[in-house]
Parts: structure tokens; sequence; C-alpha cells
């Protein structure tokens, strides 16, 4: 196994997480990482499909003019 160093501050966390929850600190920092990285992920993937939507949107002409947008937005912000 590859140790990894980590901050004293760091370590006395996942200890104490990993007391709480029942578990070793390596199996919580494993529970916790894989959580972080699926998130990340997740996030990543919305991201893309938004931008890909957006890119749709133009190429199909459904699009609105910077001063109908600056109106609407002036509009809902009560400026």
């Amino acid at each position: 196994m590859e140790m990894m160093p980590l901050k004293p501050e760091r370590k006395a966390q996942l200890e104490t997480y990993a007391k709480e929850h029942g578990q070793s600190p390596a199996d919580a920092l494993d529970d916790l990482l894989a959580a972080q990285l699926e998130a990340e992920q997740r996030e990543y993937d919305e991201t893309v499909q938004g931008a890909l939507r957006g890119y749709e949107d133009v190429k199909a002409g459904r699009t609105s003019s910077a001063e109908d947008v600056f109106a609407w937005l002036r509009t809902k912000h009560g400026l």
C-alpha cells in the first residue's frame, strides 16, 4: 500500500470522522474520496450537457438579444 502524507490536522479530522462513523481511517478516507470524485464527475457531466444544450439552442436559433435579456433582468430585479 502506498502511503501519502497527511497534514496533522487533516489526519486528526479523518480519525475523528472515522471513529464517529465506526470505520477505520483508511475505509473512511476511501469512502469520502469516492463520494467526492463521484460528485465532481456528476457536476462535470451536468456542465457538459448544459453547454451542449446551449449550443444546440444557438444552432436552432433559440436565442434572445442582449437588449432583451438586460431588460428582463432589470424588470426581474426592479432596476
